[in-house]
């Protein structure tokens, strides 16, 4: 069995009120060949389309729009890197300011989550 990175794409559709906006996720997949770890991402996207009330009560619409990217994970280790993009933002700056901003957020979450499961 080999593992895959694979990369899928949701349109976030929200009546048309805002800019098109999509979700892209890197899961990863477990698969004796390339084709089947296709066949499993496009399943998961499927089966994770969802339709539901936003909190200004708008339906909001999560649809699969496909696997964007797949890549095979030749090993799993700690520190082995699994994606990298290279970005070139207009002002480096800001980046960088909001990058520190979404690390203090995603550590704060899942510090809540930690909480929560020994609640």
């Amino acid at each position: 069995m080999n593992w895959y990175l694979v990369k899928l794409v949701f349109q976030v559709v929200n009546g048309g009120h805002s800019p098109a906006q999509f979700d892209e996720q890197l899961r990863l997949v477990r698969a004796d060949e390339v084709a089947w770890a296709m066949e499993k991402a496009s399943v998961l996207g499927w089966l994770e389309q969802t339709t539901f009330k936003s909190s200004y009560a708008m339906k909001v619409t999560w649809k699969f729009a496909g696997v964007a990217d797949i890549q095979k994970v030749n090993r799993l280790e700690d520190g082995v890197q699994l994606f990298s993009t290279t970005v070139q933002p207009d002002c480096p700056h800001e980046y960088l300011e909001a990058i520190k901003l979404n690390a203090m957020k995603a550590a704060d979450m899942l510090k809540e989550e930690e909480c929560a499961e020994v609640a």
